[in-house]
């Protein structure tokens, strides 16, 4: 153990609050939080812990540490939630692709209020539920809600005339003023309370508002409410009374090879009115109490609603704790409790099973995985007859439209799995205008096995997507080079593969995992390549409309298209807008309006 990191340890405080664990390139590898920072950081340390296989693995990596003190235990508690959402340290217990949940936000810090699906949580006065696991299952509840109530889409309220939308009763046209706030806003309320799983109260709210309609002779509103009933009465018919009444989450957690998984229900006033699944990474050596603890911390920092009960599957050291922090964020008490029969530990148990399923369905997944990989590979070695399975295949593609903007993809697949972090893509020099398919592979296999690019990993197959002309050329290159690689051409028609020194294609057996691996390794290569050419066509087309501007010269040009972005934004914009660009004058801008005006009636811009 370092000095430094000796004497650090001599220092800790007898205080709770948050440590922070750095590796020798100043990484935090690991957030934890205690009651004692002395007692708890040193016992890392200490070898006659009987520490799991992970935290021996921490320890040796530990080169460094912080710690943060705080006032009390709850305070430490959402700091280490904050640190580990903020730094996803490598050591920690966390649900996997995290990041990417989806939310529905209902924008209620509007006058007239959307609902859509978002990524991002912010403090903007908006509601959010959430997070979402299944991104069909969180489309389907939108569409639910627009189907019930005629909210607005559109982005602005200014529109001269209503849209389709709402002339087939899905917008009552806020946008041009045919409905005030106040009836809007109680539609509002009726989908926070769908969307809050409050069926029964949309219901009676619905009613409610139905007959005050009646009874004022408002009898197409009224029929409209009365429909929304009846809507949303079909939607309470399918959700199951579970309990007497409340809210609650039963969260039940399945482990097997395959990982860890939590499943939970949510219990809306007694109703069970949807789940979510949710796979834990880097739990395999991990206590089952540290990883429901991690889950709960991680989940529950996160999450856009807090029920008033929280059931778990087994009972947990810092149960308290998380009932204080819970109602904390709640603004009200919260319960924490691992219930130990009736109803609702038949709740979690249902719970624990849904995730017992998840994992078998995962199982299955990583089996049929495996064969489409891992085994595609070694059936690909062996009809390549190579020594060895190749863990890195790398595959080349040519694009360009008649010899201009001429660029090579190359994508890689590791054990059969695209690997999107090594893929490169080449903008071509030596044949730019000359169509020549041989010389631009030969130009990028030498740029890939020369300079830096050489330093990385070799592959254990090259595949050059082309026939025999394109590995002829590419195999020169690389013999030419001392890259001792197998490398073998695929012809784009029929898919037959040609080999070096061998006059007869290799034609795989159809529907073979094999012949599918190359597929799908040719056509990533080929839409990695079109892709970067048309970003490069749309850039030459653009910059050659505005080569006919006066005034209008490189600087200029490329700050338009920064700022804007594409030309159809550029031909939009008003004259001030176009003045604002940094480098732009009011003369240049002027220039670029009419320029475009007179295209559009008709002339020829110049």
């Amino acid at each position: 153990m370092a000095s430094e990191l000796q004497e650090k340890l001599g220092h800790l405080p007898d205080k709770p609050g948050v440590y922070l664990m750095k590796d020798g390139h100043g990484r935090i590898i690991y957030v934890g939080k205690a009651v004692n920072l002395k007692n708890r950081v040193r016992s890392y340390f200490q070898a006659s812990r009987g520490h799991s296989p992970k935290t021996l693995a921490l320890v040796a990596r530990i080169a460094d540490l912080e710690f943060i003190v705080t006032a009390s235990e709850i305070e430490a508690l959402i700091l280490e939630c904050n640190l580990i959402k903020k730094h996803r340290p490598k050591y920690n217990i966390s649900l996997r692709d995290d990041k990417s949940f989806p939310y529905v936000k209902v924008t209620v810090n509007e006058p007239f209020p959307q609902v859509y699906v978002t990524r991002r949580v912010v403090k903007d006065g908006a509601r959010y539920f959430g997070p979402y696991t299944d991104a069909g299952a969180i489309h389907e509840t939108i569409a639910l809600v627009r189907r019930l109530f005629p909210l607005r889409t559109c982005r602005k309220l200014d529109a001269p005339r209503p849209c389709l939308q709402h002339h087939i009763k899905r917008c009552l046209a806020p946008c041009a003023g045919k409905v005030d706030e106040r009836t809007y806003g109680e539609m509002v309320k009726a989908v926070l309370l769908l969307l809050e799983g409050r069926s029964d109260d949309v219901v009676k709210e619905l009613k409610r508002r139905m007959a005050a309609a009646a009874a004022k002779l408002e009898f197409e509103r009224a029929a409209r409410l009365r429909d929304q009933v009846a809507a949303v009465e079909k939607v309470v018919e399918k959700q199951n009374i579970v309990t007497g009444a409340g809210d609650q989450d039963a969260v039940g957690m399945a482990r097997s090879a395959a990982g860890t998984c939590v499943q939970v229900f949510f219990v809306r006033s007694g109703k069970l009115v949807g789940r979510e699944h949710f796979l834990l990474a880097g739990g395999e050596d991990e206590e089952d109490t540290d990883a429901l603890t991690a889950f709960v911390k991680q989940y529950y920092s996160r999450a856009a609603f807090i029920p008033r009960e929280v059931l778990l599957p087994l009972a947990l050291p810092e149960q308290e704790l998380l009932a204080e922090w819970l109602g904390g964020m709640k603004g009200g008490r919260v319960r924490v409790e691992a219930p130990k029969r009736g109803t609702k530990r038949d709740l979690v148990t249902m719970a624990a099973d849904n995730a017992a399923t998840v994992l078998r369905e995962q199982a299955d997944r990583l089996a049929a995985d495996a064969g489409r990989t891992a085994g595609a590979v070694a059936e690909l070695a062996g009809y390549l007859g190579l020594a060895a399975p190749p863990a890195r295949i790398e595959c080349f593609d040519i694009s360009h439209i008649q010899g201009a903007e001429t660029v090579a993809s190359m994508v890689v697949f590791e054990d059969g799995a695209a690997n999107k972090d090594e893929y490169r893509r080449y903008k071509l020099k030596t044949v730019e205008g000359k169509p020549d398919d041989f010389r631009s592979m030969a130009e990028v296999i030498g740029r890939r096995f020369t300079g830096a690019a050489a330093a990385g990993p070799l592959p254990g197959l090259v595949i050059i997507d082309g026939g025999k002309g394109q590995l002829n050329a590419a195999l020169e290159v690389m013999r030419g080079l001392g890259i001792d690689v197998p490398a073998v051409g695929l012809a784009k028609e029929f898919e037959h593969i040609f080999r070096a020194g061998e006059s007869e294609p290799l034609v795989l057996p159809r529907n073979s995992p094999a012949l599918f691996l190359v597929q799908r390794i040719r056509d990533e290569a080929h839409r990695f390549a079109i892709t970067y050419h048309r970003k490069l066509r749309a850039k030459r087309n653009l910059v050659s409309v505005l080569d006919h501007v006066p005034g209008i010269g490189p600087t200029r040009r490329k700050a338009l298209w920064g700022h804007f972005g594409s030309m159809a934004r550029i031909k939009a914009a008003a004259v001030a807008e176009l003045a604002a660009v940094p480098g732009m004058t009011r003369p240049a801008a002027e220039a670029v309006y009419a320029f475009f005006r007179r295209r559009e009636a008709g002339g020829d811009g110049r």
